[in-house]
């Protein structure tokens, strides 16, 4: 057993902290490809080594069996009268056959493999990252409503009016092996979460039992292993007769396996004191977003299908020409809301514009932080990668910059607007709901002393296939991402307060490869752009 699991006691399982991130980016994850494939070459130099290696033990055991078919069982002792047949059989024993067993060749061959792929360490994924990427998966689980037995198929399905219905087909696909489960069902059973270790190490176990081998060389967990963490996992839910059952078929596998016997003794002893009762079922974790969590999810699974937006008069699309530099090229402006005032400007940016300043931020990316007091930190409500591109004259960037000014009529240079932020979004990507303006008097966006962050401007760099959307969670609406498109929205009032309504999300992406651009613009330099009203509660 790889893992103690008992009634009394929980082991305290400590997550590895390490620098990797990988998991964080997409684009990270897609040069770990690059990884592999020389990994691919190392095991077939390996695999060529080590088949020279048993051609040659296949070649003397041929040899020795053909002498002793040949000589010694034909001729009996009386080959030994032969001196030469009697040193080469004490010399073979003596010599040659130390040589075959303690040769140092196969444990050189490994070495070999072992060392190419220690190499290669700086570009390979931490533990971290393989329990984010799990922690990923039950994130997309969550908020999609996503069935774990169509997920171990490599499908993304949810059940819908009582049945099992594809909410995305992807082109390209694997399913899930017993062990791939495991791993999922085990990060979240070091983190208490049993409500996702349940269900992963259920599929998990389901996996191993149909499994033709009891065992392959690359996987860490087995039929055992998984027994063991759902047993313990289904008792900290109140299950008492299912951990008792697994614990029992754990036995038939381990039966010398003594903390499990005791485990079972307990098991029977709760069950004949109070008899199983139906019980409330799995409960999802609790979450700091909770009380916007049922929103946050519906407008994430709508994707931007709200029909509220084609029976409202008072928006529309038109071709918007607000000053003399849109007069021959127009804007194609989409009025999203107007409480809070959000607007979609279509093809914004050019497919090569948008290949640029992804080219631009690849070296500078880091993982994504978030307003904690008076400082930056990463958080797990954000998982993405992040770069700050500063515009030179000419440029790309500035570029970008005169557009945005020329669209909103605000002043966007900094310190005033600044500087353009790049995201690229990680495995299960996201940002739980949030506001961009700061909403505490020692938040960094005043280090800028520009004041607050009056207005956020959001370019699509990229499609996805799935998911992605951003949703304004009190305004009850979610905007898909449409490639090349850019987003606007006011964060303030006109009195300078925050405005409630611009509460936001950045949905878990399903499936695909999500890039956009922030341009967050300040207060300060907006004056005679973003007046006051005459009403003070404005």
């Amino acid at each position: 057993m790889k893992h103690v699991a008992c009634v009394c006691w929980l082991p305290a399982l400590l997550m590895v902290a390490c620098e990797a991130e990988m998991y964080t980016s997409l684009l990270n994850v897609k040069q770990a490809i690059n990884v592999e494939r020389k990994l691919i070459d190392y095991l077939r130099t390996y695999i060529d080594r080590e088949v020279e290696r048993l051609e040659d033990v296949r070649r003397f055991h041929t040899k020795v069996l053909d002498l002793h078919s040949r000589i010694y069982e034909g001729s009996g002792s009386s080959s030994m009268s032969n001196p030469l047949v009697s040193f080469t059989l004490i010399k073979r024993l003596q010599s040659e056959w130390l040589n075959v067993i303690y040769s140092n060749e196969a444990e050189e061959n490994t070495q070999a493999l072992r060392s190419s792929y220690e190499a290669e360490g700086a570009d390979l994924p931490e533990l971290e990252d393989l329990q984010g990427a799990a922690r990923g998966l039950m994130r997309l689980q969550d908020v999609y409503s996503l069935h774990v037995a169509g997920l171990a198929k490599g499908r993304f399905q949810r059940v819908s009016n009582g049945k099992l219905t594809d909410l995305h087909m992807p082109s390209v696909s694997v399913p899930l092996t017993g062990d791939d489960c495991f791993w999922v069902g085990k990060v979240a059973y070091e983190q208490e979460d049993y409500y996702h270790s349940v269900q992963w190490l259920e599929e998990s176990v389901r996996l191993f039992r149909g499994s033709e081998r009891d065992w392959v060389p690359e996987d860490a967990g087995t039929l055992e292993d998984a027994l063991d963490h759902l047993a313990f996992a289904h008792f900290k839910t109140g299950n008492v007769s299912h951990a008792l059952s697994l614990s029992q078929e754990l036995l038939h596998h381990d039966p010398l396996n003594r903390r499990v016997s005791q485990n079972v003794e307990k098991y029977e002893k709760l069950l004949g004191k109070s008899p199983p009762s139906p019980g409330e079922g799995l409960k999802r974790p609790t979450s700091n977003y909770l009380r916007t969590r049922d929103t946050y999810e519906r407008l994430c699974q709508s994707q931007g299908s709200q029909q509220i937006h084609y029976k409202d008069p008072r928006l529309f699309c038109d071709y918007f020409t607000n000053s003399p530099a849109l007069r021959l090229m127009p804007a194609k402006r989409e009025v999203l809301s107007l409480r809070p005032y959000v607007v979609l400007y279509h093809d914004f940016i050019t497919d090569s514009e948008s290949d640029d300043i992804k080219r631009l931020a690849q070296h500078g990316l880091r993982r994504s932080v978030v307003a904690a007091g008076e400082r930056q930190a990463t958080a797990d409500y954000r998982i993405s990668k992040s770069a700050w591109l500063k515009g030179s004259a000419g440029s790309i960037v500035e570029k970008l910059d005169h557009r945005i000014s020329t669209l909103t009529g605000l002043n966007v240079r900094h310190p005033y607007g600044e500087y353009l932020q790049v995201v690229n979004y990680g495995i299960g990507g996201h940002y739980e709901p949030h506001f961009d303006h700061a909403t505490s008097p020692t938040s960094p966006v005043f280090k800028l002393k520009t004041g607050n962050r009056v207005a956020t401007f959001m370019i699509y760099l990229s499609s996805v296939q799935a998911g992605g959307s951003t949703a304004f969670i009190y305004a009850n609406f979610s905007v898909p991402v449409v490639e090349n498109s850019a987003i606007f929205w006011w964060n303030l009032r006109r009195n300078g307060a925050g405005d409630d309504d611009t509460l936001h999300a950045g949905c878990p992406v399903l499936l695909g490869d999500k890039w956009v651009a922030n341009k967050w613009i300040h207060e300060h330099g907006q004056e005679f752009q973003h007046r006051c009203g005459l009403n003070p509660d404005e």
